[in-house]
């Protein structure tokens, strides 16, 4: 018997067990985007952003509501212009982080 009788089928069942994990990973990488604030409701906890093409989300340039958490919404400004991530959080569209752009 040589190493690969015994090395190779384990490293086989390691790759094919790491695959859903590569793949969720893949998921969660979400592009970042242009855009320009249009409206912040920190009471309702929403962004109100006209973007480019989101493709993660297979969504067209639009203006959207979004969901966002407290400390996005706090530094985002009407008429901002800037780059942000959006994913599906519990069914909602939802602002995952956001930078300004100068």
């Amino acid at each position: 018997m040589n190493i690969f009788t015994h090395t190779l089928p384990r490293l086989l069942l390691a790759a094919a067990l790491a695959l859903p994990a590569i793949g969720a990973l893949a998921q969660d990488a979400a592009p970042q985007v242009q855009g320009e604030i249009r409206k912040v409701d920190a009471g309702a906890g929403k962004l109100t952003i006209r973007h480019a093409e989101i493709p993660n989300l297979e969504m067209p340039p639009m203006t959207m509501v979004f969901r966002a958490a407290p400390e996005l919404l706090a530094k985002a400004r009407e008429g901002d212009k800037v780059r942000f991530t959006a994913q599906r959080v519990d069914g909602a569209l939802t602002v995952t982080s956001l930078e300004t752009q100068q």
